[in-house]
């Protein structure tokens, strides 16, 4: 009983989830996700870090109290000197001379990131030394900005190189777009709940690029190795053979991305939550978003797209109108095979109305085309009269 579980099913490439044959229905959730995504990055933006947005830090020391004392006791030091603003963020970190609390500001001029810390330093009971005060200016993330948005577009156009030569373009396509949608909805998701994008949120953004391209590739191998040969029997059609691909390496990339998700979210979940290390949040939090949703792109997206341009092309057209004509011809009775897909297993793809209705026997790829058996001694069956053993009239 257990063996015919979900979970076994699944191991076994068995379950059955008609994936591709469900493509309208992934495209338009897609579809939707993406637009939220575009308009929420479009009018609410992104909750940018000083690094990006230009501002002021200020680092003291963890032994003056708790981390609600440092940036109660910051902010009344920027009110003294009537700047006007308030910490924006506040976390701790750590270094070699020991813990310590960063807090950062908008940005200040030189003149008041003097006499803040100054004031700070009198508030706290310890020496002005120990409180350390950077400003960074917002040209500084403008650059790094740039700098990704240029590695990013060399890692497209590599990944297209090698997908066209390892596979062949419409692969290519399918899986630039699967990585396209992965950045855009990681990218909706910081905008809509307010992740703050800092250097590391950038590196991890990159990051992700490479494992979903890997869940893609897995997939994607086993579709060429499913469909290779394909047009030389009509017992499948392309989406189909797909579709039977997604199902045996559904539990592979669940496994890896499981596999994955457990060491990032230990570094979101313990590093940054339960052990305060508050610069390991934004990479592990990119990350973990980011790995989940390639998961489900590559599944979802990746191959019903690669499934649909296939359709596009006029041998493998040819061939998925030979299948449905001979799955025709055995519904009615008019031929019998091995191996054909039943209507009842065929997926919703393989019963478009268009293609069924050139149902009729189609002759197998290679077959001679019928004609009429010659008679005679030379070529056809000897008649009941002809020259064989025992066959002399009886008197």
């Amino acid at each position: 009983m257990a063996q015919n579980g979900l979970a076994s099913r699944l191991y076994n490439g068995e379950a059955g989830l008609n994936v591709v044959g469900r493509r309208k229905l992934w495209f338009s959730v897609a579809g939707v996700l993406l637009l939220i995504a575009l308009l929420s990055v479009g009018l609410r933006g992104f909750s940018l870090g000083i690094e990006f947005a230009g501002g002021n830090s200020f680092q003291v020391p963890a032994s003056v109290g708790t981390l609600d004392d440092a940036e109660r006791e910051v902010n009344a030091a920027l009110k003294a000197e009537n700047t006007g603003i308030e910490v924006a963020t506040a976390q701790k970190v750590g270094g070699t001379g020991g813990d310590s609390y960063e807090l950062r500001t908008p940005q200040l001029s030189a003149d008041q990131t003097t006499a803040v810390k100054a004031q700070i330093a009198e508030d706290l009971g310890i020496n002005a030394d120990q409180i350390s005060g950077n400003q960074v200016s917002e040209a500084w993330g403008s650059q790094v900005t740039s700098r990704a948005v240029l590695g990013l577009v060399i890692f497209i156009a590599l990944v297209m190189v090698y997908l066209i030569l390892r596979f062949e373009w419409r692969m290519a396509v399918a899986a630039v777009a699967s990585l396209v949608t992965n950045l855009i909805l990681t990218a909706g998701i910081y905008s809509l709940v307010g992740f703050e994008v800092t250097p590391s949120t950038i590196i991890g953004f990159l990051t992700i690029l490479g494992f979903a391209l890997y869940d893609v590739v897995v997939v994607f191998d086993k579709v060429q190795e499913n469909t290779r040969g394909i047009t030389a029997n009509n017992n499948q059609t392309y989406g189909e053979a797909a579709n039977l691909a997604v199902n045996q390496s559904l539990m592979r990339s669940l496994n890896t991305s499981v596999v994955a998700l457990l060491p990032v979210g230990g570094l979101l979940f313990i590093g940054a939550g339960l052990l305060g290390a508050g610069t390991l949040k934004d990479l592990g939090l990119v990350l973990f978003v980011g790995m989940a949703v390639a998961f489900l792109t590559s599944i979802l997206v990746a191959t019903p797209l690669l499934a649909l341009l296939k359709n596009y092309d006029p041998r493998i057209q040819a061939h998925n109108k030979r299948v449905l004509a001979r799955r025709g011809a055995l519904a009615r009775g008019e031929v019998t095979g091995k191996g054909a897909v039943s209507p009842a297993e065929a997926t919703e793809e393989s019963l478009d109305p268009d293609a069924a209705a050139l149902a009729g026997a189609a002759p197998k790829v290679g077959a001679r085309p019928a004609g009429k058996r010659p008679t005679g001694a030379r070529g056809g069956r000897p008649g009941a009269g002809g020259n064989r053993p025992g066959g002399a009239k009886r008197r």
